[in-house]
């Protein structure tokens, strides 16, 4: 990791653009946004990959290989793996002949997974040291919960069948992060498919339709051995390991409940979890429930496991904490990128536990940002925080309809890297709203060389 932070800085980053749910009826594609600032098209789309299909919902994507590859000579980062979560097909790029310019590779259509894994709605692809690429699922083929995972052949890209062994499966399935040093896998948990899938009911939290645990699995059987229960309502989704191989220690965001969980290998050898970040839910008028969450959507941590970042996709601030202290982090880092409580708009903030005021709407070059900050991804050398602002279609619409209206945007985020803090460059915005095809929801970012969250260290 610590030379992976001395690497070249990004030039190009890849995005899934989504069109489901926006009333636009075209395929997903793979946009390639020109980020280097002497370049003629910088903060344009420069290349657009449309996909065969309609309504995939793109998602999340990772690479045929990384870090975790480190000294095979045959290992090229050439491809990256796109799964649809919705469609439960699996796309692979070659990013490898012109990475400007990507094109189809392979498509593994949803009736492998089907038949050969009985699993659906893949997430997460992480590359392994093997070769192979490990995809974690969130569904069986009938749209209930089911974590579980589908191994890929890296070199034909042929589903070889489930990861797991044993009978034991979580009921529900999302991110994870592996640490073979410590013989372990985690997995986290969204809310199983056909529920979530169209929007989000309160009542469902209560039924045990979304998740609540972290789940661990033993890296060398890959059996299921351990659940840590976080409680109800907490929703972990994104959890990343501290980069450093010998770190026996990460932390997840828990969406609902707007919490960060240090989890950590205890002396007894097993695993355990503390609650070491808490955002205050707002009291509010004028919105779906009376208490507004935060929602923390996405989370990461720098190459050099410095600073933790997260976004609070419905209160509209990302921040920035030092964990120097993992089991006391210490807010360093705040700004506000749009969001359910701007000033002017539906939602009335009646109490509110932080802020003495209601942020102002958050405007860049002339247009005011709809939706919240999403998907973050950070720069090597730790300068640049990029923010994107869908979380997902069926819920965009719910919570943001202008989002899916107006699209959404790419923005960049300038860290200072020394003190902790902060600061929206005001020269970066790529307006999904103005695509050819109409207002689009972009939605992940990567860096052709790998980032801070696709890349394990072994």
């Amino acid at each position: 990791p610590t030379s992976a932070l001395k690497g070249p800085r990004e030039e190009i980053v890849y995005l899934p653009c989504i069109y489901r749910n926006t009333g636009i009826e075209k395929p997903d594609f793979l946009a390639t946004v020109d980020v280097n600032p002497k370049s003629p098209h910088y903060c344009q789309v420069i290349h657009r990959l449309p996909m065969p299909n309609l309504k995939d919902e793109l998602h999340h994507s990772g690479w045929n290989a990384c870090s975790s590859c480190f000294g095979d000579a045959t290992k090229k980062r050439n491809r990256l793996i796109l799964p649809s979560l919705i469609s439960s097909r699996v796309y692979v790029v070659d990013v490898g002949t012109d990475m400007r310019a990507p094109r189809i590779h392979k498509i593994v259509e949803p009736v492998e997974l089907f038949w050969k894994g009985n699993v659906a709605n893949p997430h997460t692809s992480h590359c392994l040291g093997s070769g192979d690429i490990l995809i974690s699922c969130m569904g069986d083929p009938s749209g209930n919960g089911k974590g579980s995972f589908i191994l890929l052949d890296g070199e034909t890209f042929e589903v070889k069948g489930n990861w797991e062994n044993g009978e034991k499966v979580p009921p529900l399935g999302y991110d994870f992060w592996y640490q073979p040093r410590h013989n372990v896998l985690m997995s986290t948990e969204w809310g199983a498919p056909k529920v979530l899938a169209n929007g989000f009911n309160p009542a469902d939290v209560e039924r045990g339709h979304y998740g609540r645990r972290i789940n661990v699995w033993d890296w060398s059987t890959h059996a299921f051995i351990q659940t840590i229960d976080l409680g109800k309502g907490t929703i972990p989704l994104e959890i990343r390991f501290l980069h450093n191989p010998d770190a026996a220690e990460g932390f997840v965001g828990c969406a609902l409940s707007g919490t960060v969980h240090r989890f950590y290998k205890t002396e007894k050898g097993d695993w355990a979890a503390e609650k070491v970040i808490e955002v205050p839910s707002k009291k509010v008028q004028g919105w779906l429930l009376p208490d507004m969450p935060s929602l923390i959507t996405d989370i990461l941590i720098s190459l050099d496991d410095r600073f933790l970042y997260f976004s609070n996709w419905l209160h509209g601030d990302i921040r920035q904490y030092d964990i120097s202290n993992t089991r006391k982090p210490k807010l360093v880092g705040q700004v506000f990128l749009g969001g359910s409580i701007t000033k002017g708009g539906p939602v009335t903030v009646v109490e509110d536990k932080e802020l003495q005021r209601q942020p102002d709407p958050f405007v860049i070059k002339g247009k005011k940002v709809p939706g919240g900050p999403q998907m973050i991804q950070l720069s090597l050398d730790g300068k640049r925080l990029y923010v994107t602002t869908s979380l997902y279609s069926g819920w965009d619409k719910q919570f943001y309809p202008d989002l899916v209206k107006e699209g959404s945007v790419m923005l960049q985020i300038d860290v200072d890297t020394e003190r902790g803090g902060l600061k929206a460059n005001q020269n970066f915005l790529v307006d999904f709203g103005k695509e050819p095809d109409g207002p689009v929801l972009a939605h992940e970012i990567r860096y052709p060389g790998g980032d801070c969250t696709s890349d394990i260290w072994m």
